[in-house]
């Protein structure tokens, strides 16, 4: 039985008297070589006083056996590619009789690829301007500021001071301790209650006041929530920017002039914009491809995919402040929302796999060694310590994985027909 909408099956599967017989013979047989009775040699307990002692547990061997290697079987000779976990039901197995079963269970679709070689795109890359080039650099100024401190006075608007907090309630668990907290009062990123009790106090001075986060506030755990602190301003200071000019671009590295600098922020600019591109041609890639693919998708696919979902936003409130012991997820509303997006990723996986089997694309030993090489200088860990443990939690795999999907989507994206965008 099939559903053409979905990917699960069923099978009405019958094994012959005669093979439950001999497999049922066998394990009596393997029972009774074990077994310890009284009143009997062992290995001499007749079959019959076996079969009645142990009939149950004779019964499950026996299905354990024979269902999956019947199954199996079937599948086989009907080329059935089956993924996730077989569920066998309504078994009926009686003394002299064939064993009936019906198993349901899910296969990977079959789908024949359309002509993905020369789809249209847009592709246009926003041009570097003489502004792009200054705000870059007046970036990397903010990046190399100095704060210098100035003549204790009271703080106004504009100052940056440094500030010691201690929460003193309205958190859960462990107060909140910060020695050195810059601020500027009155400034765009600065919650105004801080500038309103900040304002006008000297260097050495305490206060205790309240601050009301807004409910989408990074920190999780101070989200919504009013806090009161302890503070002490320590100094008030004046940031100061460094000149823009040649000694400014040899401080940054390897930089002989100011010119030389600006060419090189121009090329990263041009680099970046380049990158955003591609990457936007290869998600419209992705997008036209799942459209021409409409097949239907696994279920326990789809349900591995929101479970990567969850996992993601979890360690995303984790990051975030949040205590996970409080957090409780539910499944069926988070299955309902992402369902239509995890079949498109889940399509759009099973498309690129086809696409990197057709055209044996594939990632080299090298570029995994290369991605490997490239975490253990970010992690700054030897590379065989962070290999180790990568094969460990079998990581290496799903690198390769993104290597190759990388790939494909380049090997599209030079066939593509690229037009320019609005």
């Amino acid at each position: 039985m099939a559903d053409p909408e979905t990917c699960k099956r069923s099978l009405d599967i019958t094994v012959p008297a005669d093979e439950v017989e001999a497999e049922t013979a066998r394990v009596i047989e393997k029972i009774r070589a074990k077994v310890k009775l009284p009143g009997f040699r062992p290995g001499k307990v007749p079959p019959s006083l076996i079969e009645k002692r142990f009939a149950s547990d004779i019964r499950q061997e026996v299905i354990d056996e024979l269902l999956p290697k019947y199954f199996r079987r079937r599948t086989e000779s009907e080329n059935l590619q089956v993924v996730g976990t077989p569920k066998a039901r309504d078994v009926h197995f009686e003394k002299g009789q064939p064993m009936r079963f019906t198993v349901d269970f899910e296969i990977a679709p079959d789908f024949e690829l359309g002509d993905y070689r020369k789809l249209t795109v847009t592709y246009s890359e926003a041009p570097v301007t003489e502004e792009d080039i200054a705000a870059r650099l007046e970036t990397l100024r903010e990046d190399k500021a100095e704060y210098v401190n100035i003549d204790p006075r009271p703080a106004a608007d504009g100052d940056y001071v440094l500030i010691s907090l201690r929460s003193l309630a309205g958190v859960e668990g462990e107060p909140i301790v910060q020695d050195d907290v810059r601020l500027r009062i009155g400034g765009e990123d600065t919650l105004p209650e801080f500038t309103e009790h900040l304002r006008g106090m000297s260097p050495g001075e305490e206060k205790e006041f309240d601050v009301s986060y807004p409910a989408d506030f990074a920190q999780l755990r101070l989200a919504g929530r009013t806090v009161r602190f302890h503070a002490v301003l320590k100094a008030i200071s004046r940031k100061e920017l460094p000149e823009l000019n040649d000694e400014f671009a040899r401080d940054l590295g390897d930089y002989q002039n100011l010119e030389e600098l600006r060419e090189e922020v121009r090329r990263t600019l041009a680099r970046e914009r380049e990158y955003l591109a591609k990457q936007a041609s290869k998600n419209e890639i992705i997008e036209k491809l799942v459209d021409m693919h409409p097949f239907p998708v696994p279920k326990v696919f789809l349900d591995q995919q929101i479970e990567a979902y969850a996992e993601r936003y979890l360690r995303e409130l984790a990051a975030r402040g949040a205590d996970l012991t409080k957090v409780k997820l539910d499944w069926e509303k988070l299955a309902e929302k992402e369902t239509e997006r995890a079949t498109r990723e889940v399509r759009a996986s099973m498309i690129l796999d086809r696409i990197a089997e057709r055209e044996a694309i594939g990632a080299l030993t090298s570029e995994v060694d290369q991605e490997v090489q490239r975490i253990a200088r970010q992690e700054r860990e030897p590379v065989a310590a962070v290999r180790m443990r990568l094969e460990k939690e079998g990581l290496i795999g799903r690198i390769a994985n993104r290597i190759r999907t990388e790939k494909v989507l380049n090997f599209l994206f030079d066939h593509a027909r690229k037009v320019a965008g609005e």
